[in-house]
């Protein structure tokens, strides 16, 4: 009974419960534009890659913000897609790239610079849009999968995704052996103990390969 109790109490926290998704995002959100829009006065905030921020510079420059907002619109887009299948979002594609990258790029391009260029107003843009994204997750998953045990394309996805693995074994040791004998019998050796391990053979054979290969290096 008290076990049931503790159970009840988490599920009606904020951090277990669904409506709070949205909210985070949103909070996320506004940090990563607000980061962008410190870039984008003073040159230093953006929260992504060199090279993906090296794309909004390039708009800066020269007025052409075609490739960063086509990159992180795109990003954006299948992020949510993925998080709407699979439950889980990913902020680098999702987040950093498209909210900090795309969004901010799609404004700039067509002159609408206040969101971007006021800090405060680039807090609560970014807070928008990331409850906007958050509201589509929550409201994709708990209308259709939320309505079903199965996940759909999560299944399909996934279990791609496992059983392509399986085959990656065999190929890291093909080309572990074409690199040198040392590094071949090292990632044969790895694949082998992780067989028995009953774990997937390609970590083994990475390792293995990793661990003969510092002793007996390929000489270029």
């Amino acid at each position: 009974m008290e076990n049931d109790l503790k159970d009840l109490e988490q599920a009606k926290s904020f951090w277990f419960a669904d409506w709070a998704f949205p909210i985070i995002v949103g909070i996320m959100s506004a940090g990563v534009f607000a980061g962008t829009s410190m870039y984008y006065n003073y040159g230093v905030g953006a929260f992504n890659e060199v090279a993906i921020v090296a794309m909004l510079k390039a708009g800066m420059t020269d007025g052409a913000y075609g490739a960063a907002a086509a990159f992180g619109a795109s990003f954006l887009f299948a992020r949510v897609l993925e998080g709407s299948l699979v439950g889980i979002l990913d902020l680098g594609g999702s987040i950093l790239t498209g909210v900090g990258i795309g969004i901010p790029a799609i404004l700039l391009s067509v002159g609408f610079e206040a969101p971007v260029k006021s800090f405060p107003l680039a807090l609560l843009t970014g807070l928008i849009i990331g409850v906007i994204i958050g509201g589509i997750i929550y409201i994709v998953r708990h209308f259709t999968i939320g309505q079903s045990k199965a996940t759909f394309g999560a299944d399909v996805m996934m279990g791609a995704g496992n059983d392509t693995g399986r085959f990656l074994g065999p190929l890291i040791i093909l080309s572990a052996v074409t690199a040198s004998i040392p590094i071949g019998l090292g990632a044969t050796a790895g694949a082998a103990i992780f067989y028995a391990w009953k774990k997937p053979i390609a970590g083994g054979a990475i390792i293995g390969a990793m661990i003969l290969g510092f002793f007996f290096p390929v000489k270029l």
